[in-house]
């Protein structure tokens, strides 16, 4: 049978006092903020999985049992390792502006970190790993995000409504040159503002922004990261980065060198297996801000919100364009079960509402689960039915 898995919470001061603690059945409010809650493999907070009884770590089972848990193809490509960690997260507060390394920039980071002298668990960390950190978030409520950088004309259209008078010298530089470049200039200079300066561009955004809060969502989200994260030039990132809203069941796909940052929500995130995260603003966390314009993309970026699409009666896959993971959504009703095709690789299963069981494909074995349950499915498990009235979410390894 598959197995249930216990997994820990990741508290900061972004996270949600209710929204995991809801999601988990907890029967109050969570004492300290919770902002995710990690399914995987990754050093830093493994999952635990029961085995026959018995709790045993999800890192040192894949290692004992890697083809048989991973599949063999899985194995072999990744190393022996699980390539993919699933969360749920959960924003009550604006997250830092961040990017993600690619894989040579990723173990570039980690490499200079550690010949630093840092240590893996020191704030001053940016690399906590070698690995590259592609992802993708689906919503699970309405779910506000900025990402990737607005065409340039977008950009100075904002700009000049909000910061013509403060920031007429780094406007103008972007108009003259129109191009990546100009806009990775525009960025720096942005960025490393002088104080005064800086505090010129805050205050004539806020005035610019005031009349317009509560018809402009620009204007609205500039005034919250002002109020949130006083004295951050971050706050002006919705003047040159994409603001959007998801609906629940809609998602966005963030490939390595993207800009973004989650401001409000709950969803489920689906990431390979790193916790690299380089900082540029938006945050009392360390800040990088050369590590940050190494690792950026500075082309026009436009935000694509990516909807599933059907892959069986019960299932919608979202299509991605990463070989490490890939996530479904799954419903069953008590009309319609769920029936797995041919499984090659590792599935972890999340119920986000409503309760069911899990049988075996001949229904000898019987699991039950309920909201805020999660099971890891090893690739040597037959195929599986789900019943009940549920919907989950699975992450798993496409074929290759």
């Amino acid at each position: 049978m598959p197995w249930r898995m216990r997994n820990r919470i990741m508290n900061s001061s972004w996270g949600s006092h209710t929204a995991i603690a809801r999601l988990l059945g907890a029967p109050e409010p969570s004492l300290e903020p919770q902002a995710e809650l990690w399914m995987g493999a990754h050093p830093k907070a493994p999952s635990m999985v029961r085995v026959q009884g018995v709790w045993v770590s999800l890192v040192d089972l894949i290692v004992e049992n890697s083809e048989s848990i991973l599949g063999t193809d899985a194995a072999r490509v990744f190393g022996n390792r699980l390539p993919f960690l699933f969360k749920v997260l959960a924003a009550e507060k604006p997250l830092s502006i961040q990017a993600h390394p690619n894989s040579p920039k990723a173990k570039e980071g980690f490499e200079r970190e550690n010949n630093l002298g840092i240590p893996l668990d020191s704030p001053r960390r940016s690399f906590q790993d070698d690995s590259p950190k592609p992802e993708l978030l689906c919503a699970l409520s309405p779910f506000w995000a900025l990402c990737g950088f607005r065409k340039i004309p977008d950009i100075l259209k904002l700009g000049n409504r909000l910061v013509s008078r403060s920031l007429k010298n780094e406007l103008r530089d972007l108009k003259r040159q129109p191009d990546p470049s100009g806009l990775k200039a525009f960025f720096k200079a942005i960025m490393a503002l002088e104080d005064s300066i800086r505090k010129n561009a805050i205050d004539e955004a806020l005035a610019s922004a005031a009349p317009e809060i509560d018809s402009d969502p620009v204007a609205k989200w500039i005034t919250t990261l002002a109020r949130e994260f006083p004295f951050d030039i971050g706050m002006l990132s919705p003047i040159f980065l994409n603001l959007f809203r998801l609906n629940p069941g809609e998602g966005i796909f963030l490939s390595a060198g993207i800009l973004h940052a989650y401001l409000k929500g709950v969803g489920v995130e689906l990431m390979a297996n790193s916790d690299n995260v380089v900082r540029g603003g938006l945050t009392r966390k360390h800040v990088d801000l050369n590590g940050l314009m190494d690792i950026l993309k500075f082309d026009e970026h436009a935000a694509t919100i990516i909807r599933p699409i059907p892959a069986g009666s019960c299932e919608m896959r979202f299509d991605t364009p990463t070989e490490a993971f890939s996530l479904s959504q799954i419903t069953v009703s008590p009309e319609r079960e769920f029936l797995s095709q041919d499984r090659k690789s590792i599935e972890i299963l999340l119920c986000v509402e409503g309760s069911g069981a899990i049988t075996t494909q001949t229904e000898t074995r019987r699991m039950s689960f309920q909201q805020g349950d999660s099971f890891l499915i090893p690739a040597n498990f037959s195929g599986y039915r789900i019943k009940g009235d549920a919907t989950l979410y699975k992450a798993f390894v496409p074929e290759r």
